[in-house]
């Protein structure tokens, strides 16, 4: 890995942490039942996600900055399992289901909003 790439890597992770931050801290939705900022975060990703894999950037640097990068810091996977972890701890196993088959389903329909958005957009 080059000192480009590094800085490509460095510049999207900052922008993504930030991003993420500031979402966890701010943004509050209510749709008549509970959305944690977290699971917003992913939904957001997911997202994104569908749309950079929709657009089939070839150029290294530009997956390094967002794929690697911006989406690697931004999505929150391991503030996902710690969610499932305390309700396990709980014993709030009905509930731990129901999160993760929510946030999975979820999360690939919003990758799906994404990629399909582009796709009809070309």
């Amino acid at each position: 890995m080059n000192i480009t790439s590094v800085s490509f890597f460095l510049f999207g992770s900052t922008f993504g942490l930030i991003l993420r931050l500031f979402i966890q801290n701010n943004l509050t939705i209510n749709l008549g039942f509970n959305i944690q900022n977290i699971s917003i975060v992913n939904f957001i990703a997911s997202i994104i996600l569908g749309i950079l894999v929709a657009l089939d950037f070839h150029n290294n640097n530009i997956l390094i900055l967002f794929y690697t990068g911006f989406l690697g810091c931004f999505s929150t996977f391991s503030s996902f399992i710690y969610q499932l972890f305390v309700l396990f701890q709980k014993r709030k196993f009905v509930r731990l289901f129901l999160h993760y088959f929510e946030v999975m389903i979820i999360s690939l329909i919003c990758f799906c909003i994404g990629y399909y958005l582009i796709e009809i957009i070309k």
